[in-house]
């Protein structure tokens, strides 16, 4: 991609899933990369696996000081921060009646909390260099109901609105995007499910299969580049066709 290599990039939930796969791509483009996670054994295994980071910090996003101190640290390190992935998340599979006021605020804090804290942060840097890109995780659940998922995909929704908002505010020194996930096969996500599980939800899906977290990762890459600094405003699904007609059949 035209435009990342020796830009400063820092990635959030950067340690596993699709935030390590987006850090480890943005080091193929040449970047300078930071990530942030809030699991020290995991940022300890992915310093071990991407040894070309540039720092590993710990910080709980939900966290207005953790954020603050983070890219202070992570500006001192890279010298600016050029590209945010404002991809830190957690969901927790509840049926509504069932979520508890305190499962609730944890969802809210990471997730859309969170995502402004990071997402605010970032643009007071970015807009006073004069330019910057922040791009940030959503989810097809963020544009569909979905059962037993209620707090995510409110979450979710908010991160679709918060982008498209700040975009119009930040432009044109600052691009703002977000990429919709559908399905995701993640070494977790794998995890909880038995084989007969995979296939019954791969049926339901046009290309047949889960995404790759490196082809979400190759779609971030893209937004940060040169290539996309026409776009702006955008919220893009990648879901193998999921959405693309009759929600029912999913």
């Amino acid at each position: 991609m035209r435009g990342l290599k020796g830009k400063g990039v820092l990635v959030t939930g950067g340690a596993s899933g699709i935030g390590a796969a987006t850090a480890a791509r943005f080091l193929e483009e040449g970047a300078k990369v930071c990530i942030l996670d809030r699991d020290a054994a995991a940022r300890e295994r992915a310093s071990r696996e991407m040894p070309g980071l540039t720092a590993a910090i710990g910080a709980d996003v939900s966290k207005l000081a953790d954020v603050q101190a983070a890219f202070r640290e992570a500006i001192a390190k890279m010298g600016a921060v050029d590209v945010v992935i404002n991809n830190a998340g957690i969901s927790i599979r509840h049926k509504f009646l069932d979520t508890t006021p305190e499962e609730w605020e944890r969802v809210i804090g990471v997730n859309l909390t969170g995502v402004f804290y990071i997402a605010q942060t970032a643009a007071k840097h970015m807009y006073e260099r004069g330019s910057g890109a922040i791009l940030q995780t959503a989810s097809t659940n963020g544009m569909f109901g979905n059962p037993l998922y209620a707090d995510y995909n409110a979450t979710k929704a908010g991160v679709i609105s918060l982008t498209q908002s700040m975009a119009l505010e930040l432009a044109p020194r600052v691009r703002v995007n977000a990429v919709a996930p559908g399905y995701v096969l993640t070494p977790m996500q794998r995890a909880e499910y038995t084989d007969e599980m995979l296939a019954e939800v791969n049926a339901k899906i046009p290309i047949g299969r889960h995404a790759k977290p490196e082809e979400i990762a190759g779609l971030f890459a893209f937004l940060a580049s040169d290539d996309a600094e026409y776009i702006t405003g955008q919220v893009i699904a990648m879901d193998g066709g999921l959405t693309a007609g009759d929600m029912s059949c999913r």
